[in-house]
């Protein structure tokens, strides 16, 4: 996979169409020797996400777009889960808002967890990533990273950078939210990133 160790590089499909998860996907991913073809530009249309939890959705959209393009296949599935709020938005972390009667934009989403958590003390939350890995659509060993990055949720957004939550998902450690890091340190530090790094051991493991 890494060209330094004289492996080929790897053309994966990405089962996604977030420009935000693709932009990190490519800036973690490209050293590991992974070229990213989003699966929009292969046709390829969104997956149905039917599922409770995470695992499940990323590995249906992983085999999804493998079997419509016959390329390895990588899929995220990732969200918010707030203590006070029973782990919601949850899987539903995109259309949280939607559920509700709104639209679906961040910013829509962001507005409705603040109201959401109104009456609450506890702040407590965490991003969740679960990725999904599969050379073929019915490859019956598919790899799964996970990585979780907890923080709190501000009373007002701040920061410029990030998409989804965060410029609410508030780090203590960093005196910041997240749409306030530098892309270069969210990318070192990011639920996203654990779960890379949890991912691509299993892959070194298997070569």
């Amino acid at each position: 996979m890494n060209s330094e160790r004289g492996i080929e590089r790897r053309r994966v499909v990405v089962a996604s169409n977030n420009a935000g998860k693709l932009r990190e996907f490519a800036a973690l991913l490209d050293a590991a020797g992974f070229d990213l073809v989003p699966q929009g530009a292969l046709g390829v249309p969104e997956a149905e996400e039917p599922y409770e939890t995470f695992v499940e959705n990323a590995l249906t959209k992983a085999r999804h777009a493998s079997r419509l393009t016959g390329l390895p296949a990588l899929a995220d599935d990732s969200g918010l889960c707030v203590r006070a709020l029973g782990g919601a938005p949850g899987v539903y972390s995109a259309r949280y808002a939607q559920r509700a009667g709104g639209e679906k934009s961040d910013a829509a989403n962001n507005r409705h967890l603040l109201a959401e958590l109104a009456s609450h003390d506890d702040r407590r939350g965490h991003y969740v990533c679960v990725l999904a890995f599969v050379e073929h659509a019915s490859d019956p060993e598919p790899i799964i990273g996970a990585g979780r990055w907890f923080g709190e949720i501000a009373e007002t957004p701040q920061g410029e950078h990030g998409f989804g939550y965060d410029p609410l998902f508030y780090l203590p450690e960093h005196g910041m939210t997240a749409a306030a890091l530098t892309p270069e340190v969210k990318n070192a530090v990011s639920h996203r990133a654990m779960a890379l790094r949890h991912l691509l051991a299993q892959l070194r493991e298997r070569e």
